[in-house]
């Protein structure tokens, strides 16, 4: 399955629960003058989520995918400042990545 699909199979999930969640594109291009843009910040999650007042990131990947350095320079940071990510494959592993983290935190 494409990494596509399993986000789109996450996003449809955290819909579902109601979870405070958007889809967080980051990349870069050339335009045909060649002006070099970036948009949103580099390494930073696939999805973000406010969980119970928490930063949770959910970077997708498929079975074989790997984080890249930037990825995970972003996953360090996130995680020093309090911030929650996770690493998921599947839409089950995102369900039990959210479910977990629903239950570990507490009210704000």
């Amino acid at each position: 399955m494409k990494e596509s699909e399993v986000q789109k199979q996450i996003l449809d999930y955290l819909a579902l629960k109601r979870v405070f969640h958007y889809r967080n594109n980051s990349g870069a291009f050339v335009d045909s003058q060649k002006h070099f843009y970036r948009f949103g910040a580099k390494g930073s999650p696939d999805i973000i989520c406010i969980i119970k007042g928490r930063y949770v990131g959910l970077e997708v990947k498929t079975p074989k995918g790997k984080l890249s350095d930037d990825q995970i320079a972003f996953h360090r940071n996130l995680m020093a400042a309090d911030g929650i990510v996770f690493t998921v494959r599947s839409l089950d592993e995102a369900i039990e990545a959210v479910e977990d983290t629903m239950k570990r935190l507490p009210s704000p």
